[in-house]
């Protein structure tokens, strides 16, 4: 979570920084469980597309640092990534593909053989501000999400995941419901209304009987039923949507002051965890050494790697 111009105005934002979060993601998550009760019994659990590790951040607290003097088993996090990810207490971290048979192997064999109570996932491609390719982009990465969960959950698990809520989701909440019996979709108080952001929350893994879950299919096809709106009575499925919290918690589109001491000014802090590698390494270092609008920075193809060698580009 790194600095942006909506420092000053997003509450949750700032919040996340003063209780020590990596991201405001992190109340996403917390506001989910507040209303479904997600953490209860639960001792394993998988993270996909984690960084920067939030959610997870979430699970240490709660499954593990909260309960750390409770009796019984011992919860156990994996957090899956393509992307590297800074290290929390009590997660294992895989850095691996979620389309990959391998990675729910990899995934399984951590838990000694045993499956996950819960799979949680907060994935998101970069949104490109065309509403139509983000959504069915979004959906791809929720269903392959769904894939690797239908791997690694056991039966009466639960499953959480970022979904765009859009006019052609139909036919991907009816996926959902062949393998859970309650689907929801829930718009948490932290995710701001003008994002078209919701999270679908799956309870009570239930794959169809003779299900074998394979990584060779795809879950979603469109050309079997290519007009799924047309369908009604009991084979059209509508789900549930509901919002979470109520009008006395903070309006994550509106500006609040944040008191953190009576009488004394709010000072911006900087990010919990910086990113290990960012994109934007080279553009970061040009600017700083007034390089980026000169004719040399525009025509000069060093890598971030040789730069890195003139011990003059930090981690952030």
């Amino acid at each position: 979570m790194g600095r942006s111009s909506k420092d000053k105005r997003d509450i949750y934002y700032r919040l996340a920084k003063e209780e020590g979060w990596r991201a405001r993601s992190a109340f996403k998550l917390l506001q989910l469980n507040e209303d479904f009760d997600l953490f209860s019994g639960v001792s394993k659990v998988v993270d996909l597309c984690a960084a920067p590790g939030s959610w997870s951040q979430v699970l240490s607290r709660k499954l593990i640092e909260e309960k750390q003097d409770e009796e019984g088993e011992k919860p156990k996090i994996v957090a899956v990534d393509l992307q590297a990810m800074a290290p929390l207490p009590g997660v294992i971290q895989i850095q691996g593909d979620i389309t990959k048979t391998s990675t729910a192997n990899q995934i399984i064999s951590h838990f000694e053989g045993e499956h996950a109570d819960l799979v949680i996932c907060d994935g998101a491609p970069d949104v490109t501000g065309l509403h139509d390719i983000d959504e069915y982009i979004q959906g791809q990465l929720l269903l392959a999400a769904l894939n690797i969960t239908t791997h690694v959950l056991k039966p009466g698990g639960n499953f959480v995941a970022k979904i765009f809520r859009g006019k052609d989701v139909s036919l991907l909440y009816a996926q959902l419901k062949v393998f859970f019996p309650t689907v929801t979709i829930c718009k948490p108080r932290s995710s701001r209304n003008s994002s078209i952001e919701s999270f679908v929350v799956c309870q009570g893994y239930a794959p169809p009987q003779g299900y074998k879950p394979t990584m060779s299919n795809p879950l979603l096809d469109s050309h079997q039923n290519p007009d799924f709106n047309s369908l009604e009575g009991v084979n059209r499925i509508v789900v549930p949507f509901l919002a979470c919290g109520d009008l006395s918690a903070y309006d994550s589109d509106q500006t609040y002051k944040l008191d953190v001491q009576e009488g004394k000014e709010y000072t911006s802090l900087p990010p919990t965890q910086g990113p290990i590698d960012p994109p934007y390494k080279t553009a970061c270092f040009l600017k700083k050494n007034t390089m980026l609008a000169s004719q040399q920075a525009s025509c000069t193809t060093t890598s971030s790697s040789e730069l890195q060698n003139t011990g003059n580009i930090k981690g952030n």
